[in-house]
């Protein structure tokens, strides 16, 4: 029986349904091309490399990231690209961990990993595995859409990395090897969830070593992690800067927020007009956005993560804005400001907004009191929004009873909490123990929020009408000093009414 010439269609079926977007490119791929194409190529035109802010401090991180698992070989994944659709990703943007470790911030360096190698003197060495730039000679140069330079530009060498870092760079392809390396007698913790393939290759060896695999080794990897999250409650001196800068930049946007309100207020979707501000600072001079803008106008401020930002924006309202700007170096901050559309609080409005700030206040006075723990600045922000609740006949109950455990009746206008820690991630430290963060004392270092609200949605029967539809947040980012007392490192934001009022005016050129 002789073959039979396969149909168009059935070889189109016959394709690997990987490889069968490609065909659009149309890549050429003959000897011919390949050597021209690898001809002819000039030195690179290359910036002057200068070492990362965070260099200095990378043995330090290292030193206590690895203090509670000595022997033990720790690895921290950097993650990989995730798919927005089809063959599109989003941007990279590495896990917090590991930009903490490494000191790479904005889109740097998506598969990679860092190592915590352990040290026969005791303590680690931070090991930096990374795919460098291949040679222009390379397929890769030109083929590869995902590494190649002709696609997403030049790579780093592991010797420019290590100029920048300070650490030992290694290539990728000799990650297993090092892992592999004496397991059983070392053994390996990862950080889960970040790269699959990572994961994987950790599992296999410790596997053929003999140790803990899958659910048996957890409680560790999950101790690690909540290790390497607890390191960063406390914030060192290029941290807080970094932090400051955000701050800084994240005003910029809310200037270009005030100048574009009068457009807003004519656009169907206003609240995006407010959102397209911001995001253009954001991208202008940090990394991006620290985490989606919330441009909440009228009754979508009671809605407490408002992202969809599709609606109008109109003369009257106020508009709730929470914004942050991330930094190249992936701090971000977190910033919250209610403003009167029109420039001016009307008595209602400036009731609720007096209230919330209050309790700001109360909340700062508490944190700069001796002895304070992490939680009580959300108690003391709470005492002012239950008495206020109370004075406007809106709560139910004595402010004692609504304060107490059983209680809690004032919550119903307030049901967040008072304050998060911030730092690489927005809600940063996110898997610390429970006494390492909300039962802790305040500490030098920490940089947190302050950020109470009253929302008073346009359905709520138990309130009186003229409150209906009001939402209030004011958040502002503190930090804890060398002295016990706390600041607002958001402090040029302006805050209280008559700045605000007076902020929008100047905007405006009112």
């Amino acid at each position: 029986m002789t073959d039979v010439p396969a149909t168009a269609a059935e070889e189109s079926a016959s394709e690997s349904m990987t490889t069968r977007g490609e065909g659009r490119s149309r890549r050429p791929d003959s000897d011919a091309f390949r050597a021209f194409m690898a001809s002819g190529w000039g030195e690179r035109i290359t910036m002057p490399l200068e070492r990362l802010g965070a260099a200095d401090y990378l043995p330090a991180r290292a030193l206590t990231a690895g203090q509670p698992f000595a022997g033990q070989r720790l690895v921290v994944p950097a993650g990989t690209f995730k798919v927005r659709s089809n063959d599109c990703d989003y941007r990279f943007r590495a896990h917090s961990a590991f930009a903490h470790l490494s000191g790479l911030g904005g889109e740097r360096e998506p598969d990679a990993v860092l190592v915590l190698e352990p040290k026969e003197s005791g303590g680690h060495e931070a090991v930096l595995y990374f795919k460098p730039r291949a040679s222009r000679t390379s397929k890769e140069f030109y083929a590869d859409s995902r590494y190649g330079e002709f696609w997403v530009g030049a790579r780093p060498s592991l010797e420019e990395v290590t100029t920048q870092t300070g650490l030992r760079c290694a290539h990728i392809d000799t990650l297993r090897d090092a892992l592999a390396k004496d397991a059983g007698q070392v053994d390996i913790r990862i950080v889960r969830g970040v790269d699959a393939h990572i994961e994987s290759t950790v599992e296999e060896i410790r596997t053929q070593a003999g140790l803990p695999v899958g659910e048996d080794a957890r409680p560790e990897d999950e101790r690690f992690e909540e290790h390497l999250s607890e390191i960063r409650l406390r914030k060192d001196p290029f941290e807080q800067a970094e932090l400051r800068r955000a701050v800084e930049v994240t005003k910029r946007g809310f200037d270009d927020i005030l100048k574009a309100l009068p457009r807003a207020v004519g656009h169907r979707r206003g609240e995006r007009v407010i959102e397209g501000a911001f995001g253009a600072v954001a991208r202008e001079e940090g990394n991006g956005l620290g985490y989606d803008t919330i441009a909440a106008s009228g009754n979508h401020a009671n809605t407490l993560h408002w992202i969809d930002n599709d609606g109008p924006v109109n003369e009257g309202d106020l508009v709730l804005v929470d914004a942050g700007v991330e930094v190249d170096s992936l701090y971000t901050a977190d910033i919250t400001r209610t403003l009167p559309v029109n420039g001016v609080f009307n008595d209602v409005q400036a009731r609720v907004y007096q209230a919330v700030l209050d309790a700001c206040e109360a909340a700062l006075a508490r944190a700069n009191e001796p002895g304070c723990r992490f939680q009580d600045v959300h108690d003391a922000a709470m005492q002012v929004i239950a008495t206020r609740l109370r004075e406007w006949g809106i709560l139910p109950v004595s402010v004692e009873e609504a304060l107490s455990a059983e209680g809690q009746q004032h919550r119903r206008w307030m049901p967040h909490g008072t304050c998060h820690h911030l730092g690489l991630d927005v809600h940063d430290c996110a898997q610390a123990r429970r006494e390492m963060y909300q039962e802790a004392l305040l500490e030098p270092g920490m940089v947190f929020t302050i950020e109470p609200g009253l929302y008073f949605r346009a359905d709520d029967e138990l309130i009186p009408a003229e409150y209906r539809g009001i939402g209030v947040r004011i958040e502002d980012d503190v930090l804890v000093n060398e002295d016990g007392s706390v600041t607002r490192i958001s402090e040029d934001i302006p805050r209280t009414i008559a700045e605000v009022e007076a902020w929008i005016a100047a905007a405006q050129g009112r």
